[in-house]
């Protein structure tokens, strides 16, 4: 094997592997945003008779929705 293909092989290797992770990082969750999206029937049930503003530390900012929904 040549030093140059082995480099290119070297090089090849490590942008697929920056790739692939770049995938599962970003634009997996972009393309599924039903799993990263809304609030889930376990988590209604988990937080029912929760009241924000009480358990909320003083002087914080209450929770906001990052999505923008209202």
């Amino acid at each position: 094997m040549t030093p140059n293909l082995r480099t290119a092989l070297i090089f090849g290797g490590f942008i697929s592997l920056i790739g692939a992770t770049f995938y599962l990082i970003y634009f997996r969750p972009l393309m599924r945003l039903e799993e990263y999206h809304g609030e889930t029937e376990e988590q209604a049930i988990n937080r029912a008779g929760i009241v924000q503003e009480d358990v909320q530390p003083p002087g914080l900012k209450v929770w906001s929705d990052p999505f923008g929904r209202k």
